[in-house]
């Protein structure tokens, strides 16, 4: 029997019938299904589930699932990855949301989506994550991100200014509102918003991307992910912030944060005919000019 687990927070009733379609079809396929508890709660008396069992941390799915389903969009996913870590479950993402490069399934295609992962006719992609260190393990055992590390000036009205190594040699140091830290999978996420490029999953580099750059000539880098990047925020900035993906905390200005590559890595789910170059035509409307 195959397990599997569904993911959803923030859902609005408008999903409830997508969700409904959901739990019907994998009764039909006889499947266990998991779900998360705080989503149980929201949606269990207006959707008709039989016999759930629920979970709530990583230690209740890491050895119990063949899958778990993230349905929101792209913000759910990062979330997911928090779930997952370093269990290995693969992840496939149905979009309820708007744009979704990560959750790239669409809703009305869950029956399509779950006779696939019945019948393996699927494929799995391996994205790398960032690993950060800081001064007193500032996010614990979620040091980890798949999209971005970004560290961000704190007041409204100025820069910070943030010097950067990369293996020991000096970079540069970036006058900017803010620097962003990204995996080849974030390349498409805040990166991008700020002039970053767009690079394949498959293509091992770090992009370290300015945002608002005081400094004009100063452009996005391209660097293998096998560097060890390291940033420090000049003392006199006062505090910043610092985020991996959707997580942010503030320190203290003049602590030394490290980036590297993750350990482990995250498998999402692609089904048939589903590339990344189609993707990005879908979701950035390459294409949509009649001279095409």
């Amino acid at each position: 029997m195959i397990k599997i687990g569904i993911f959803g927070k923030n859902l609005n009733k408008d999903t409830y019938p997508f969700i409904q379609n959901l739990i019907d079809k994998l009764a039909e396929v006889k499947a266990q299904v998991f779900i998360y508890e705080d989503m149980y709660q929201l949606v269990k008396d207006d959707i008709k589930i039989q016999q759930p069992k629920t979970f709530q941390y990583y230690e209740d799915i890491r050895h119990k699932l063949d899958f778990l389903l993230s349905l929101g969009g792209d913000g759910n996913m990062l979330s997911t990855v928090t779930l997952v870590r370093d269990s290995g479950i693969p992840i496939i993402g149905i979009n309820l949301g708007r744009l979704g490069f990560l959750a790239s399934i669409n809703k009305e295609h869950i029956h399509k989506a779950i006779d696939c992962l019945i019948n393996n006719d699927y494929s799995l992609e391996s994205r790398s994550l960032l690993r950060l260190t800081s001064p007193h393990d500032a996010f614990d055992n979620l040091n980890f991100a798949l999209n971005e590390i970004t560290i961000y000036k704190k007041q409204p009205n100025s820069m910070i200014s943030v010097r950067v190594d990369v293996n020991g040699q000096y970079l540069n140091s970036y006058w900017a509102d803010g620097l962003i830290v990204a995996t080849p999978t974030g390349s498409t996420a805040y990166s991008l918003s700020t002039g970053g490029p767009i690079i394949h999953p498959d293509s091992h580099n770090f992009i370290i991307t300015p945002i608002a750059p005081h400094n004009l000539s100063v452009r996005p880098v391209v660097i293998p992910d096998s560097s060890t990047i390291s940033m420090k925020v000049a003392e006199r900035d006062g505090g910043f912030l610092v985020s991996l993906d959707s997580r942010t905390i503030e320190l203290k200005s003049g602590v030394e944060l490290s980036v590297e590559k993750e350990a482990f890595s995250i498998q999402l789910v692609r089904l048939p005919e589903e590339t990344f170059f189609g993707t990005i035509r879908a979701k950035l409307l390459w294409g949509i000019d009649k001279r095409n």
